[in-house]
């Protein structure tokens, strides 16, 4: 039976699940420099505007920011540079074929670290309209009311 896996989570897309609706997940390495690695280890990155595409064969990271490493002056690269996805070939022809299709993207919706390498968790999604939006903000906040009233219900016994 194989351990359970550490993951060290560096940073997450927090409005992607809201804003989009989650197809599928897959994991993929990056391809990073030096000083990117010692920033992501001491957690400086952000998705918040990032997004993947499918370009010549290749999935790329577009506008993620990974901070500049203070002690690495002059050898850090544009914080927000294009950075290259590693996933097997088939992988990247799968999801290139299903981008290609009408509305879907590919989101960033976490990076961090497992077994001392650098992996991004991307989604293939499906953006959400305004009422969609409305219908996730109900249904959790009816979610949220009913474990407030099971918590409240436990208490008095």
């Amino acid at each position: 039976m194989p351990e359970a896996v550490e993951r060290k989570l560096v940073a997450t897309h927090r409005k992607a699940r809201f804003e989009y609706e989650i197809l599928e997940k897959v994991e993929a390495g990056i391809a990073l420099l030096g000083p990117e690695v010692k920033s992501l280890r001491a957690g400086n990155a952000s998705l918040a505007d990032a997004y993947a595409v499918v370009r010549r064969g290749e999935v790329v990271l577009v506008n993620a920011h990974i901070s500049p490493y203070a002690q690495a002056s002059r050898e850090n690269p544009d914080p927000r540079r294009e950075r290259k996805l590693l996933l097997h070939r088939s992988e990247i022809a799968r999801l290139g074929a299903k981008v290609a299709e009408r509305g879907l993207t590919l989101v960033p919706l976490s990076i961090y670290f497992r077994d001392g390498r650098a992996k991004v968790e991307l989604a293939l999604a499906r953006g959400r309209r305004r009422h969609d939006k409305r219908d996730a903000i109900r249904e959790r906040e009816q979610e949220r009311e009913v474990r407030r009233a099971v918590r409240v219900r436990s208490r008095r016994t």
